[in-house]
């Protein structure tokens, strides 16, 4: 998974920075479009967090961002490199920061697209962030090896 990581990484920032640049030329001022019972595209500038917490703290949301990245960057060096579970979750977690912070440093916003009826308006970042996230809470309930190594 290690040599896998960097390739990992940056195929998910090109499907995140792709559909989001498909988003601001395709949704921008469109309203929502319905493609299935229960699930539209609607385009969102989202300055916060998830389910729009922290709306405007945008600088913090930088700042919280680089010291995760930094963070689970020594992390999966520590961590067992054959454990999946935390491999993947991290390299998921880190890929899905990498791609809100470009947002987040080049429009002062997220953009968000996919929505979910009843759920948050998010994006593909958002969804590596959420499966790392199990991800990595799943390794770490396994493994007491990995929570010293953190």
């Amino acid at each position: 998974m290690r040599s896998l990581r960097p390739a990992v990484v940056v195929a998910l920032l090109v499907a995140d920075r792709a559909t989001k640049l498909w988003a601001l030329g395709s949704l921008r001022g469109a309203g929502s479009i319905a493609v299935l019972p229960g699930f539209e595209l609607a385009y969102v500038e989202n300055t916060g967090a998830a389910f729009g917490l922290g709306r405007g703290a945008n600088g913090f949301f930088i700042a919280v961002s680089l010291v995760m990245i930094l963070i689970l960057a020594r992390l999966l060096k520590r961590w067992p490199k054959d454990d999946l579970r935390l491999q993947a979750g991290g390299t998921l977690v880190m890929a899905g920061a990498l791609g809100n912070l470009y947002d987040r440093v080049a429009y002062r916003f997220v953009v968000d697209f996919l929505y979910v009826h009843r759920f948050s308006v998010f994006n593909v970042a958002d969804s590596c962030i959420t499966v790392g996230a199990c991800l990595l809470a799943w390794g770490l309930k396994d493994e007491p090896a990995a929570a010293k190594a953190a």
